[in-house]
């Protein structure tokens, strides 16, 4: 079926949908705290009738949303599959014992360093910053009142490193989000962010170990809030270093450029017999654990006698826990295609970027396009799906890699999300931290260099790939 086509669309009816759906979600989620999923479908709807009394059919509207969704479904699949992995893991003791032994390197002497060092370790094991700034993050702020160092700056080092692992986390949900809307492969993807996360982390690491070296004091010793959580891992987990052949299958799959999904699904098997045979767990717990996530009761552990920050450090994982990512990306995805069925994205996209002329001005606009939509919609997804859909293309038009397109949404959006104090990130961390969002800021130093070091780059060309000519 063949999609009529409304000439000279104006600019006011491609921009139309766009400024429904800002205005929905800035009111909706920004103000009054609701859910974006309906408010997306609700701005799908008006898109649609929209695009109906332009004349088009509901079926091309329908196809059209199906052949956007159908393209990255093998990426959201990889969601399903991600969840999978991390309760596979958690059950099978790969992750605990990589937390356990990387808590053994604190050394409260160079505070800021290790908060943010080890924060990414746990960020890129779990996949989540939100859960290792709410677990080892919130340990390090109870180091720091200790040795009367200054919260914001360990704040800082927390979110940096939190980011900075959830970046570059094949389980991270915006990693694979900014990848599959780009449709680039998400090894690809995680090694071309070290052109700006990787420049960004050497920066951070800079920054705090020369601010740590105006804090030597304390004795060297781990806190006890640390050695708690050790002990307690300890005494629930059998060691074994068979547990980290999981990672290993990973990163060789990644290092070899594998297929993804039976790479991941390879790895979680292993860790699966590693839970039976290492963990003592039931079957039952352990398929459990992939559909539902882990907890401690899976391994007889009572959840109200083990310490909190382990129990939101450990419960994690399972296929269910990536549907709310699964279905905000489907909506935006719809709506997306909603909009493109009448030619709206390429009338809007095309007056936005007919005077761009230049790598620095495409990159540089790219930014300020998802700061705005992350600012208005409060949703780091929603503003990594809606640019990324809109401006794929016009990467390709210039002549550059979609992988740098995917690289400029993680800075601008997965990395600044917790650095503005209205958005569910901000609000969380600031919470969670117990600093303000605009205290921390300044010392979150990886969460905003990453944009610095993007605009660098377009400007010399410095790790900008093009596209081949065919």
């Amino acid at each position: 079926m063949q999609k009529k086509r409304v000439k000279n669309l104006s600019f006011m009816q491609a921009i139309f949908p766009i400024l429904v759906m800002l205005v929905v979600l800035g009111i909706g989620v920004g103000g009054l705290g609701l859910p974006a999923e309906p408010l997306i479908v609700l701005a799908t709807i008006i898109a649609g009738v929209q695009a109906i009394l332009l004349g088009y059919s509901y079926d091309s509207i329908i196809e059209e949303i199906s052949l956007k969704i159908s393209k990255i479904w093998g990426a959201l699949l990889i969601l399903v599959i991600v969840g999978f992995m991390i309760g596979s893991w958690m059950i099978g003791g790969t992750i605990p014992m990589l937390i356990y032994y990387g808590l053994k390197l604190i050394n409260p002497k160079y505070l800021a360093l290790t908060a943010f060092l080890l924060t990414a370790i746990v960020s890129i094991l779990t996949g989540t910053s939100w859960g290792s700034a709410g677990t080892i993050g919130v340990a390090f702020m109870g180091v720091a009142v200790g040795l009367d160092v200054n919260l914001a700056v360990i704040a800082g080092a927390v979110v940096s490193g939190a980011y900075f692992g959830d970046k570059l986390s094949p389980l991270s949900d915006t990693t694979n989000l900014a990848s599959a809307v780009c449709e680039v492969n998400i090894y690809e993807h995680i090694a071309n962010q070290m052109w700006t996360t990787g420049g960004s982390a050497i920066i951070a690491a800079i920054f705090y170990f020369i601010y740590g070296q105006f804090y030597i004091t304390g004795s060297g010793q781990t806190p006890e809030t640390v050695l708690a959580l050790m002990k307690t891992l300890n005494e629930m987990f059998n060691w074994n270093i068979i547990l980290i052949i999981p990672l290993l299958v990973v990163l060789i799959g990644s290092i070899t450029k594998k297929p993804t999904i039976p790479v991941m699904l390879l790895a979680s098997f292993i860790a699966l017999f590693n839970a039976f045979i290492f963990q003592g767990a039931s079957i039952d717990n352990i398929i459990n654990a992939t559909l539902n996530g882990f907890n401690v009761g899976m391994l007889g552990y009572d959840e109200t006698a083990v310490i909190p920050d382990l129990v939101k450090l450990l419960h994690r994982g399972g296929m269910m826990a990536m549907m709310n990512t699964l279905l905000i990306a489907i909506c935006a995805i719809s709506f997306a295609g909603t909009m493109s069925v009448t030619g709206g994205l390429d009338t809007l996209i095309s007056k936005l970027t007919e005077k761009i002329s230049s790598t620095f001005q495409l990159v540089a606009s790219t930014i300020v396009i998802c700061l705005i939509t992350t600012g208005v919609t409060s949703n780091g997804q929603v503003s990594i799906l809606m640019p990324g859909e809109a401006l794929k293309d016009v990467y390709k038009k210039k002549g550059l890699h979609p992988k740098v397109l995917s690289r400029t949404l993680e800075d601008s959006v997965s990395c600044t999300e917790c650095l503005i104090p209205w958005t569910a990130a901000g609000a969380y961390m600031a919470a969670t931290l117990g600093v303000p969002t605009l205290s921390y800021l300044p010392f979150a130093v990886l969460n905003y260099s990453g944009m610095i070091l993007a605009l660098i780059w377009a400007a010399t060309g410095i790790g900008i790939t093009k596209l081949k000519s065919k």
